[in-house]
Formats: C-alpha cells, sequence, structure tokens
C-alpha cells in the first residue's frame, strides 16, 4: 500500500519525491523536539534568534504585512519572492522542492493544488505549531481545505464566494427589476436581455475550468474526492453534473450566453462595452470589475448566485489561496509563525482585505464593520463586501480536490473547452473528460473509485 503511494508521487513529480523529502529537516529556528506540539518556550526561542525567511507569494504589496511580522518580530528578515502566479509559480516551486535546494519556507499555494504537495510529503503539518487552535476563526469549508482531516497543511488567505454581477441599467431595460433568483428565472432574463439589449446575461468562459466547477459545487456535485494516500474519487459526469451542463448547453445553443475565452482583452472589452450584461464570479471579482470597466461606474449590482431552488442559500466557490511550510524549511517555527500571522494577525488580516483587496476567510474580518459595512459607488452604493461575507456562509462545507489538478485544469481546456466553445453538448464532453482523467489517474498509480 505504502509503496503505491511512493510510486504515483515519484510519477506526478517526474522523481522518488516522496522518498527524499525532508519532513523532519531542522536548524536554527528548531521544531517540535521528539513530535508533539511546540512549546511557548520553543516559540520564544526561535522568533528572538537571528533567521532569515524565505517567502513565495504572487500578492502584490504584501511587503506591508510582511513589514508588520518583522515589527514584532525584529531578529526574523523575510525575503518576499515572486517567482509568477500560476502554472510558473507552482513549476518552480515542485522543481525546487525536486532539487532539495531552493524552496522557501513559506509559499502561497491555491486550495486545489493543496493535494499534489500533500502527496509528496512536501507540506509541514502546521497541527503541532499551534495552527489547530485558529480552526474556528475561519469559515468552515474553507478551513477544511487546508485541514480535511486532523493535519493542518496551510492556513487560509483568501476565498472566492460566487454571486451574480449584473448591470441594472440593462436589465432594467429589459423589464427585469429583480435579479434572477432561480436559474428558471436566469435563463428566462437572459432571453429578455438579449431581445432587447443585444446583449448577453453573461459569458461562460470556454476554457475556464474554475468556474465550471464551483458551479458544480453550487448544485451539490461532488467531482472529485482523495483519500490522503492512493485512492481518489473521479465522478465529473454524474447526474447531478450532466444537469448542470445541459443548463448551460441551452443557453449557449439558443445564443443567450457567449463562450468567449476570459481575462484577455476582448473580454475586458465586452465587460466594459456592455457585451455582457453581467458577471457569475467569484468575491474577488468586484474590484476586479471596477478596474476592469471604470467607465460603467454606478451602473452595476452585486447579487447572490441564482438557485437550483426557489428559497434556497446556496454558494460555490472559485479561486482562494493559502500559505503553507515547506517540510524542507530549516526554521519550521518562524516559517509557521509567519504563514499564520500574515493571515490571522488582526491587522495584517484586515489590510490584505483593504489595501490588496483578497477576500477574506476570517471570520472576524467578515463581520468587522470596517469591512462590511464599505459603500461602493461603483455598485451604486451597495455594500459588497458585506453581501459576500453573507454568501461566504452558504458555501458547502465538503469539497474535494485531486492530487493531479493541474493535469485536471489542462485537460477540461482541451476536452471540454472545445466542445463549449464549438455549442456542443457539453453533457456529452463530460463523459469524455470523466474517461481521460480516469485513464491519467490509474497511469499514476491510483486507485479510482
Amino acid at each position: 500500500m505504502k509503496q503505491k503511494r511512493k510510486t504515483a508521487a515519484a510519477l506526478l513529480a517526474g522523481t522518488a519525491l516522496a522518498a527524499t523529502v525532508l519532513t523532519g529537516c531542522t536548524s536554527g529556528g528548531g521544531s517540535a523536539d521528539g513530535g508533539g506540539p511546540v512549546t511557548q518556550e520553543q516559540i520564544d526561542e526561535a522568533m528572538s534568534t537571528p533567521t532569515t525567511l524565505t517567502f513565495w507569494t504572487w500578492v502584490p504589496d504584501i511587503d506591508q504585512e510582511v513589514a508588520l511580522f518583522e515589527q514584532k518580530y525584529p531578529e526574523i528578515d523575510v525575503k518576499v519572492e515572486n517567482v509568477g502566479q500560476g502554472l510558473p509559480h507552482y513549476q518552480k516551486l515542485r522543481s525546487a522542492i525536486e532539487a532539495g535546494e531552493g524552496a522557501p519556507d513559506v509559499a502561497q499555494i491555491e486550495y486545489q493544488y493543496i493535494p499534489s504537495f500533500v502527496l509528496s510529503e512536501s507540506l509541514l503539518d502546521l497541527a503541532d505549531y499551534g495552527a489547530a487552535d485558529l480552526e474556528d476563526d475561519y469559515v468552515g469549508w474553507a478551513w477544511n481545505q487546508v485541514s480535511p482531516g486532523d493535519e493542518v497543511w496551510a492556513i487560509p488567505q483568501d476565498i472566492g464566494p460566487m454571486g451574480n454581477l449584473y448591470r441594472e441599467d440593462l436589465l432594467t431595460q429589459a423589464g427585469i427589476a429583480e435579479p434572477p433568483a432561480t436559474w428558471d428565472d436566469y435563463a428566462a432574463a437572459a432571453k429578455a436581455v438579449k431581445d432587447s439589449t443585444g446583449s448577453y446575461i453573461s459569458n461562460l468562459g470556454a476554457t475556464q475550468a474554475g468556474q465550471m466547477i464551483g458551479f458544480f459545487w453550487q448544485a451539490g456535485v461532488k467531482p472529485f474526492g482523495y483519500d490522503g494516500a492512493e485512492t481518489v474519487k473521479i465522478d465529473v459526469n454524474s447526474d447531478g453534473a450532466k444537469e448542470v451542463a445541459d443548463y448551460w448547453t441551452g443557453l449557449i445553443q439558443d445564443d443567450l450566453i457567449s463562450t468567449d475565452v476570459d481575462f484577455n482583452d476582448q473580454w475586458y472589452q465586452g465587460l466594459a462595452s456592455g457585451k455582457y450584461a453581467g458577471w457569475l464570479t467569484a468575491a474577488w471579482g468586484p474590484v476586479f470589475l471596477q478596474g476592469t470597466a471604470e467607465g460603467t461606474s454606478g451602473q452595476w449590482r452585486a447579487a447572490p448566485l441564482p438557485q437550483w431552488s426557489a428559497g434556497d442559500e446556496v454558494s460555490g466557490n472559485w479561486g482562494g489561496s493559502s500559505d503553507a511550510v515547506l517540510a524542507s524549511s530549516e526554521n519550521p517555527i518562524a516559517a509557521a509563525e509567519l504563514a499564520k500571522f500574515i493571515n490571522h494577525d488582526e491587522e495584517s488580516a484586515m489590510q490584505l482585505a483593504t489595501q490588496q483587496f483578497l477576500f477574506p476567510p476570517q471570520q472576524s474580518v467578515l463581520s468587522d464593520p470596517a469591512f462590511i459595512d464599505q459603500e461602493s459607488e461603483f455598485y451604486g452604493g451597495q455594500q459588497v463586501n458585506k453581501l459576500f461575507a453573507e454568501i461566504s456562509e452558504t458555501v458547502d462545507t465538503d469539497f474535494e480536490w485531486l492530487p493531479f489538478m493541474d493535469y485536471v485544469y489542462s485537460s477540461y481546456e482541451e476536452t471540454m473547452g472545445t466542445v463549449i466553445a464549438d455549442k456542443g453538448d457539453i453533457a456529452a464532453a463530460l463523459d469524455t473528460w470523466q474517461d481521460q482523467l480516469v485513464s491519467y489517474a490509474e497511469d499514476q498509480g491510483f486507485t479510482v473509485e
């Protein structure tokens, strides 16, 4: 059984990484000698010892939060490095881990990629470093993303509960006084908007796996599962997933929803020009949209996602990340304190939310008037943070990922993306995607449920 896990890890990393990562390697900053929780005495000693930490992150201006940490712990110097975002970040991180040198002490990791680093035994379990005590300070589903069991693999940094941003002026022109409450209402509104204004009510990014998975999440679909070792569950073509797929296929084939590839110049122009009368997005979307469609200020509003059943209050998540400590860190206590401080210290967490505009997973920030009572001129004076704070409480707690989400996302683009762009049958494409993922998993040595 154990050998099969190592085989999977080796195939994924391109080397027998799981056998070589030094999960207990320490010096300088120390660790929990002999296992067990670190003591306050050990923490005090580590944080008063001259130490240099390296922190890989793509968050702009996070040096401000790091400065707060260094003020509290003047003996600790933190080198902040941005080695890229998305695939380049993970490629460099995996390469450094595989090489056994050059890896940071702390690294920003999106939730969906945590299992792949757990598989290769590359992350430090932070439970014995005081992280387990923080559980109640975060929304439950976000905490489950970093701690699906007794271990704590990272500290939540930001989240992406999903909602509906829409052009109130265009919906009003179409005779729609309120944002659609159900997906049936949304389909009817899509036709009214297209007939009256020529705009699409929204865009389903042809290659955007994160958005579609977020829709699955809201619908209660559980496409992935992982036991932390060698067994995975792959069920992307379940009846529930196909129901979601059929819904979008219908809107696309009726030319009521566009399928433009998102996050490029054409898409940005569509948001600014009124080609799209809305955007089904995550909590990070409102600030992003303000910079993209500045000329439409005052015309946008925010609402929860439409519901599959009238009266429900359920959402999914799209995006978000955490800060993890690498198992190879020679200063695990100091590194753990940095990861906790950046995302849990009251002043640091509030700065991340109000200056770096990361949507927070911390309960204290989500209930702080300084954050939730802000009124946005872009959204007609609406308290958008308060709305998404409320939405964050409606995300299903139990949602898992596979330990090879890099492949899942690339496979989605090639398989699902082509069918969506061609306005084909998305449910049928799910069958193809299912077969690809199962074959890949078995080739990597996993047992597929």
